[in-house]
């Protein structure tokens, strides 16, 4: 079969690049180019981000390639990137909220521009894969694709793909659902990949977030629950629900102090205690049912409403075609607007949406 491969310049891309070549593929590699050198960075934290120069990845992916004697090719995803991804993540910022930019990257660019890209530039191939640790299972009973969790739970990527579409789960494989971060690194040093030790990519931006933003200074009031001003900000988009330092309030207010709820509305960002940012409840919108036909009536899942977060138990209230009700058996902490909530049953992902209310709601 013929496969186009993602390459990222890490290991993973790398290895399961490598296993496919093995299992008798025909395999092809691709990058996506989505960094535009005219872009000004106050300062470079990290280089191994989703978002940041590419010449090293770049680099990377060519000697991978050539070590496992594959061509490569670089795919402009640009203009595509800048407009789906780049200007949500303006967006969402300016209006209170905090996304989750590689839930659209992976959505729109990842399984959608890049391998669309690939066909205008004229590669031929039946399957796309990625390094993702996830795994897509064919339901007979229901006649569709499910997407599964990775077997390595710690390293289970499922969370950020809950919007792949059935087409996209029909026509793309995970080579590397099936093992574990520790394996893959093994099978790496065996076959002499240079990328073997490579640190995984953490952050979403390589520099500080204002570069992307960009917004002037907005001063507003940071209140409490009772509307006294505590302080001020000079914009609502340096906040995060939970935030706990670097507030801005001058000493002496008591106990530590969180933020709890952020209004655009009112420019305002309102502190509490860490009890305050408990909620049972939350609405979901845009919601993608990835796995199974979208439900007429509650249904019992677990919920992840962010990838490091313990899936917890919850009954999914379908609203509508596209929003939804969340209530969890148990109180959730930092319930943040933007974010994505991803439905589970056992080792299934349902689907998912992204979180409208900021966790105030009781």
């Amino acid at each position: 079969m013929k496969v186009l491969i993602g390459l990222s310049g890490g290991v993973d891309s790398a290895v399961a690049a490598y296993l496919l070549k093995k299992q008798g593929h025909e395999v092809t590699s691709v990058i996506m180019s989505i960094w535009d050198d005219s872009f000004k960075t106050t300062g470079i934290k990290n280089y191994d981000t989703c978002f940041g120069p590419e010449d090293k990845d770049i680099e990377a992916a060519r000697k991978i390639a050539n070590s496992l004697k594959i061509p490569l090719h670089v795919i402009n995803c640009r203009e595509e990137y800048k407009k789906r991804v780049l200007e949500n993540f303006m967006n969402e910022y300016k209006n209170g909220r905090t996304p989750n930019p590689c839930v659209l990257c992976n959505a729109y660019i990842k399984f959608g521009v890049l391998p669309s890209a690939a066909k205008k530039n004229g590669l031929v191939f039946e399957k796309f894969a990625t390094g993702h640790y996830a795994n897509i299972v064919f339901n007979s009973r229901l006649g569709m694709y499910q997407l599964y969790r990775a077997a390595d739970t710690n390293k289970d990527q499922s969370y950020f793909l809950y919007r792949l579409t059935q087409k996209t789960l029909s026509e793309i494989l995970f080579p590397l659902g099936i093992y574990t971060k520790k394996q893959v690194r093994n099978i790496a040093k065996e076959i002499g990949i240079h990328v073997a030790e490579k640190p995984e990519s953490q952050d979403f931006y390589c520099g500080n977030y204002n570069d992307i933003l960009k917004f002037p200074p907005k001063q507003g009031n940071i209140i409490d629950k009772n509307g006294r001003i505590l302080g001020k900000h000079v914009g609502i988009w340096n906040y995060t629900i939970g935030k706990r330092k670097g507030l801005g309030l001058p000493g002496g207010t008591g106990s530590p102090l969180y933020v709890i709820n952020i209004s655009s509305e009112q420019n305002t960002v309102t502190v509490g205690s860490k009890e305050d940012l408990y909620s049972s409840l939350l609405i979901a919108e845009k919601i993608s049912w990835c796995s199974i036909p979208m439900p007429k009536f509650p249904i019992k899942a677990s919920v992840k409403i962010r990838q490091q977060h313990k899936p917890a138990e919850a009954v999914v209230v379908p609203v509508g075609a596209s929003s939804a009700k969340i209530k969890f058996a148990e109180p959730q902490m930092s319930i943040t607007a933007g974010q994505s909530a991803a439905f589970y049953k056992d080792s299934v992902v349902l689907g998912g949406g992204i979180i409208q209310n900021n966790g105030m709601v009781r």
